[in-house]
């Protein structure tokens, strides 16, 4: 009667060891899902607006420079 307890035992031990470790390819399949998507961008801005405000700021400066400086070759004249 112990050889048959000890058997069935060994034998019930046995399956579940070997059924237990099997990969399930069913369930480890892996879902793969992709999302596309359109990304509408702004037309590239003038170059006005892609200049920082110092660099606008300056050209103005530099503008009203020029003008001064051209009035004041006016009035000195031409020595030629």
């Amino acid at each position: 009667m112990k050889k048959v307890i000890y058997l069935a035992a060994f034998v019930l031990t046995a399956t579940t060891a070997f059924v237990s470790c099997r990969d399930n390819k069913e369930a480890e399949k892996e879902t793969v899902i992709i999302k596309e998507v359109r990304v509408e961008t702004e037309k590239a801005a003038p170059v006005e607006e892609r200049k920082g405000i110092l660099e606008r700021t300056a050209e103005k400066v530099d503008s009203e420079v020029n003008k001064e400086v051209d009035k004041t070759i006016e009035e000195i004249g031409d020595d030629n």
